[in-house]
């Protein structure tokens, strides 16, 4: 690949732009400075300077972000921060997309990819990935609440039933549990319709992927181990 096409498919803005980083000599490789647009490079393992800034060349990125709250998961947010905005323009510009959605309010786990497959793989309504959900509720959760949400509720406007997998009582107030769909504010409707309020809510698990070291609003490149986790069906 050229290095200006390269450089391009990286996010550095058009052809014309890179053009230009590279003839400013802004452009480095192996401290080399690059001077010529149609240099011809090894992709593999390839890493590289921009501005004195190191990257390293990735066909696609998968991100692991810890969404802090009060980040909507759009690019034009309405009414609070978007999660679009802890990242710079060189990522944007490769058209990050969100792997599903979290509330504004919601915190936790969010999947971040260029790559259209991987973000269908994983949204799919067919493919059934498990994600898990930690929670405080309004009020404590009962036996008979548990069990309802273990055979499955019924949600308005919604078709069928729905149900959690391993339901776990923490403490008075505080659940675990899986969902295999992605509806409109699913396990916040899902309480509701037991009798019961969520009053915090976090993602901990995506599929068998879970990234305890992250701290709020921190994310990191998925290793090629981590995106198969993500991509399992059942959670472990």
């Amino acid at each position: 690949m050229y290095l200006e096409k390269m450089l391009q498919s990286q996010g550095f803005g058009s052809r014309k732009h890179c053009q230009q980083l590279i003839k400013s000599g802004a452009v480095c490789i192996d401290q080399d400075i690059m001077q010529n647009p149609k240099q011809k490079l090894n992709l593999d393992n390839l890493v590289f300077e921009v501005y004195g800034k190191h990257y390293q060349y990735r066909e696609n990125v998968y991100i692991a972000l810890n969404k802090p709250a009060g980040y909507e998961c759009s690019h034009q947010a309405t009414h609070h921060f978007s999660v679009f905005d802890l990242f710079d323009d060189v990522l944007l510009n490769r058209g990050l997309q969100c792997v599903g959605r979290l509330d504004q309010d919601t915190t936790g786990l969010l999947l971040l990819t260029d790559d259209g497959q991987f973000l269908q793989a994983l949204t799919h309504p067919k493919k059934h990935v498990g994600k898990v959900y930690r929670m405080q509720t309004a009020d404590p959760i009962s036996a008979e609440q548990i069990e309802q949400l273990e055979q499955g509720v019924e949600l308005r406007n919604e078709q069928g039933t729905f149900a959690a997998t391993d339901v776990q009582q923490l403490a008075a107030c505080e659940l675990q549990m899986t969902i295999h769909q992605g509806v409109y504010h699913q396990v916040k409707r899902m309480l509701a319709a037991v009798g019961n309020k969520v009053e915090q809510l976090h993602r901990v698990q995506i599929g068998a992927l879970h990234c305890p070291e992250l701290k709020e609003g921190e994310w990191i490149y998925l290793t090629p181990e981590q995106i198969a986790l993500a991509r399992t069906r059942e959670t472990i």
